[in-house]
């Protein structure tokens, strides 16, 4: 994200950084004992095999999130299921392009992956208007569709940004009401907003992207996932979620 606020970052930062917030959400997981999904690009995978490995044998979910991040063909549906398979040594059966961009359905069964979650049901200026796309699962060329969570009615995106952004009690509140409409909640987060990302000559990013990141969001969500956890909320990874529908 720095690039698109004027801003250059090595590519060795960059996987410090997603590595180092990896870590920090495994250890979340691990303290609440949670599943989760990782989506992950084959060109980190390739660069971080001990974190992989980390995933891999805690239990979680490893899907794809394409070859590369910044560069898309339809062929790296395909190889990049199979790199990830090859550094995994476990079945990737779960697809979400980057940004949350279109992606044509036929390909992604042609691929050989059994869900897709790259829909953000909501209207977002400049970023995507899919105010038209259900706003829970639904199947698409065979391919199960597991939008992100937006609340009932006005489709409030429960996305990143909503997380940093919101009271933390109006968040948990937007996921509740969501949870009980539709009976389930699909919410995701990156690495690197684990890191203190408030170095505007570093990251050259407005406060709704920094605020509540590094320090602060690990404290939030260690009380996000603590609160639902003592009400009972149950949580999988999205793989056992697909299997049961």
């Amino acid at each position: 994200m720095p690039f698109e606020y004027g801003k250059v970052i090595s590519f060795e930062d960059q996987m410090e950084i997603s590595i180092r917030g990896t870590q920090h959400i495994l250890d979340l997981l691990d303290k609440h004992q949670i599943k989760a999904t990782f989506f992950s690009t084959v060109v980190f995978a390739q660069n971080a095999t001990d974190i992989i490995n980390r995933i891999i044998n805690s239990g979680h979910e490893l899907a794809s999130h394409g070859y590369y991040h910044s560069n898309f063909e339809v062929e790296h549906l395909r190889t990049s299921k199979i790199e990830l398979e090859k550094i995994s040594q476990k079945s990737v059966i779960g697809y979400r392009m980057a940004r949350m961009m279109p992606v044509d359905e036929l390909e992604i069964a042609k691929a050989g992956y059994l869900y897709n979650s790259s829909i953000n049901p909501t209207y977002l200026p400049g970023r995507y208007n899919n105010l038209h796309k259900p706003r829970t699962y639904f199947k698409e060329a065979g391919v199960w569709q597991i939008p992100s969570s937006v609340s009932p009615i006005l489709r409030f995106p429960l996305f990143w940004l909503s997380f940093h952004n919101l009271p933390l009690k109006i968040y948990t509140w937007l996921a509740k009401i969501t949870y009980k409409k539709d009976k389930y909640l699909n919410l995701y987060f990156h690495p690197w907003e684990f890191t203190d990302l408030t170095d505007k000559e570093r990251f050259g990013f407005p406060n709704y992207v920094s605020k509540n990141s590094g320090k602060q969001m690990i404290e939030r969500m260690d009380a996000f996932i603590g609160k639902l956890k003592r009400e009972n909320y149950s949580f999988c990874t999205i793989s056992n979620f697909v299997e049961k529908l």
